[in-house]
């Protein structure tokens, strides 16, 4: 199995979604050595914003495209190697102002390309991207997965919504919700993370073992 490990908060070590989602990829290779890891860190090294290039490029023949588009483009098809390379792929965000990373949201823009990654016919778009579990790692502030704060989660229906638009609808959410209530909340909210990564884990290691 190949895993595809995005990470995105800016908050570096101190992230509790890139702890979370590292230690959840690394547990998923230790449990079958045969798995391949391959990681990409949004923030060591982030995806250029789309731009007139980007957008012109990539409806233009290779041969036709500008040196500038040519570069462009290129960093989309190799993020979207990536992901068409991948079994299983875990995207690591914080919760910030409501949505996803701005780091995370500029991947999505490179993966999300018409004749790639969705194509429309006569029954409208269809995503092209089959085959893949996707596990979702939200770091939070506050409490959003119930309660009267869910209105303001912005966050999981987007990335459910455009993971699903691109053919992606198997995706788990893993929720470190909390952590700015307090040091005894961030204990909780990790060890409630942690126990649902292990569940994963333990159930691959079963599938693997009955195959």
């Amino acid at each position: 199995m190949s895993i595809l490990l995005v990470t995105s908060s800016p908050r570096g070590a101190a992230s509790h979604s890139t702890r979370i989602a590292t230690e959840f990829a690394e547990k998923l290779v230790a449990a079958d050595p045969s798995n391949t890891l391959v990681v990409r860190d949004l923030v060591a090294n982030p995806l250029p914003h789309i731009d007139a290039d980007y957008s012109t490029g990539i409806y233009t023949p290779a041969e036709a495209r500008t040196p500038r588009q040519a570069e462009v483009v290129g960093v989309s098809d190799v993020v979207l190697d990536e992901l068409f390379a991948a079994d299983t792929v875990i995207l690591a965000t914080g919760f910030i102002n409501f949505n996803i990373s701005s780091t995370l949201k500029s991947w999505v823009d490179h993966i999300a390309r018409s004749g790639k990654s969705f194509a429309y016919g006569e029954n409208g778009p269809k995503g092209l991207v089959t085959g893949k579990k996707v596990y979702i790692v939200l770091a939070s502030g506050g409490i959003y997965s119930e309660g009267a704060a869910v209105q303001l989660d912005h966050a999981i229906p987007y990335l459910r919504g455009v993971l699903g638009f691109l053919g992606m609808t198997d995706v788990d959410v893993i929720r470190i919700e909390g952590v700015g209530m307090g040091a005894d909340a961030v204990t909780a909210a990790l060890a409630k993370a942690t126990a649902k990564v292990d569940a994963v884990v333990a159930a691959s290691q079963q599938i693997s073992a009955a195959a």
